[in-house]
């Protein structure tokens, strides 16, 4: 995973969908990062969940399970 800001994120997302507002985005990025660090695991394989992911679907699961793709070494992860 590459490591990106959540605002950098945030923005990275309101531009590919202008029609989201990027103070929610910001906020369940937030959220979803908390959660990972409190332990959060993916209800299917029971792996830490991916946050930047979980942040955008709202389903709180690892990578491979919100994507299907095993190979996560080109994807971003949201860090503080």
């Amino acid at each position: 995973m590459v490591d990106i800001s959540i605002d950098k994120f945030a923005k990275s997302v309101v531009k590919k969908n202008p029609g989201e507002d990027l103070k929610t985005v910001k906020e369940s990025l937030k959220e979803a990062l908390a959660a990972k660090k409190a332990g959060a695991k993916c209800p299917i394989c029971g792996k830490p969940i991916w946050a930047a992911g979980s942040g955008i679907t709202g389903s709180y699961m690892c990578f491979t399970c919100t994507t299907g793709e095993a190979d996560d070494s080109e994807d971003y992860e949201i860090v503080d």
